[in-house]
């Protein structure tokens, strides 16, 4: 019974689009069991806070293939946590915070492609965690994730590329193969039809080349004739088939905003018909308070107390702008979403803020204590140096007696050498008179030798022509001429004009 109402659940209540329809089947499903099967309790899974009844393949352990019930939240936690521990030692690493209804989608997905040709349409508004959930169940599964890489350059024949490679992988090597595609991926239209044979058939209508097919039935070939099989080339074709139906499976992430998703379901009816839906509803508060505790736990508060109220509203103000949104589109008819992503946004701005706050409260609070020990060394230096003008103060008044004194001293000795000094003046002012006159004289001296210097010059040549002799012959004459007497007077009488 209690595996009716978990697969009941799963077919019908993961297909419904709110919370108010989810409630109304869980009304329905509620009636019918007390109905028809009123010796067993059930009501422990319907009530306002049911148990969590979930069935999978992994209970046992990650190996194990057992579909079965999980005994309870805690072993459904432990089981995931050790999944999602060996998926972060081989892959990029998931910083997943495994509350109860992402544990729930996990299951999900993972029963959903388990089975043949089994392939999940997960709806939910961006940021809700489906890719990352796609990625942990495909690795419980032991399924290799797979996905397109779009470029500005991506197209219908790189598409129908990768194609061939995820066909060859699950139906050659028979290796199982999660696609993951999101609607982000769709740059052209055209890739649904695709697709569409995908879920609906399996089979690509001219995906392969004639000669790509003969290779693939030719490798093909001795796993048909292990299986028993006549192997023809339909046999052999429908084998391959059949492998990829069974190893490659679909995760379709879609979100409901907008017309797109709509439109698409309409022109490509396997996105709906070919898939089983699980429907991402807004995350529950328990969920909410458990993400907020995970991702503050890294952050210093300065009290329990204080922890415990931040985590408290981080997701009542989520829940307030849900409140809003819903009022706004009562009043305005305009839809506002808030995602999951936007929740983690919001605590990883308030650890942004937060942490900018502190960094600028101990910037403030060093420069203060900077501040003080300033203000204190300055206070002692002060002191210090009052002490030493009290020193100094008395040594500045003894020296200034002694300055005064000397100053007396001073004042006498500058009155005497005043009087010396008017004195000297005195006798430089007559100094100076006599310099001048000394300076004319020498100026007429000179001007005296400078007409006298010609006629020495021609007294010397004259004397050149003088000969001794006639000095002797002079001497000796006792009774001179008389000319000659005349010529001595002459001269005689030019000496005495000379020099009187």
């Amino acid at each position: 019974m209690k595996l009716w109402v978990h697969e009941s659940e799963r077919i019908y209540g993961d297909r419904l689009v709110n919370a108010a329809n989810l409630a109304t089947y869980k009304a329905a499903a509620f009636e019918i069991c007390g109905k028809s099967f009123a010796k067993f309790n059930l009501k422990k899974y319907f009530g306002p806070t049911p148990e969590p009844l979930i069935f999978a393949q992994f209970v046992g352990g990650l190996d194990d293939k057992t579909y079965d019930q999980f005994p309870s939240l805690d072993a459904m936690t432990t089981r995931l946590q050790e999944a999602l521990r060996e998926y972060n030692d081989t892959n990029a690493v998931m910083d997943l915070v495994l509350f109860e209804d992402a544990m729930k989608h996990v299951c999900k997905i993972s029963r959903i492609t388990t089975a043949d040709q089994g392939h999940a349409l997960l709806v939910g508004v961006g940021g809700s965690g489906k890719q990352s959930l796609t990625k942990l169940a495909s690795f419980i599964n032991q399924y290799i994730t797979v996905s397109i890489m779009i470029s500005s350059s991506y197209g219908l024949a790189d598409l129908k590329t990768d194609l061939q490679g995820y066909y060859m992988k699950s139906g050659v090597k028979d290796e199982g193969i999660m696609f993951l595609f999101t609607e982000g991926q769709i740059t052209n239209e055209r890739f649904l039809v695709y697709l569409n044979d995908l879920l609906s058939s399996g089979e690509i209508s001219d995906l392969f080349a004639a000669e790509d097919e003969d290779g693939i039935i030719n490798n093909i070939r001795p796993a048909v004739k292990s299986e028993g099989l006549l192997d023809s080339k339909e046999n052999c074709w429908k084998f391959f088939i059949d492998r990829v139906k069974k190893n490659l499976h679909m995760s379709l992430c879609f979100s409901p905003v907008g017309d797109a998703f709509r439109n698409r379901a309409r022109k490509f009816p396997a996105i709906i018909n070919s898939t089983v839906i699980d429907w991402f509803h807004a995350w529950p508060e328990d969920a909410l308070l458990s993400v907020a505790s995970k991702f503050l736990a890294d952050v210093e508060m300065a009290t329990p107390e204080i922890r415990e109220g931040i985590e408290k509203f981080m997701p009542y103000s989520y829940k307030i702008v849900n409140q809003l949104s819903d009022l706004i589109y009562e009043k305005e008819r305009r839809f506002v979403y808030t995602t999951p992503k936007s929740f983690l946004e919001l605590i990883s701005l308030f650890k942004q803020m937060l942490q900018k706050k502190e960094g600028e409260l101990v910037e403030s609070k060093d420069r203060y204590e900077l501040g003080v020990i300033k203000l204190t060394e300055t206070g002692e230096i002060v002191s210090k140096l009052e002490e030493e003008l009290k020193i100094f103060s008395v040594e500045v008044e003894a020296k200034k007696k002694s300055a005064d004194a000397k100053a007396e001293v001073v004042g006498v000795e500058k009155v005497k050498v005043e009087a010396e000094n008017d004195k000297a003046e005195a006798e430089a002012k007559a100094c100076s008179e006599i310099q001048v006159t000394v300076e004319a004289k020498m100026k007429s001296v000179q001007a005296d030798l400078d007409a006298a210097l010609p006629l020495v010059e021609k007294a010397k040549k004259a004397l050149e022509g003088l000969n001794i002799g006639h000095f002797r012959d002079l001497k000796a004459l006792k009774n001179p001429p008389a000319d000659i007497e005349k010529t001595f007077t002459a001269c005689l009488h030019l000496l005495c004009k000379y020099h009187p």
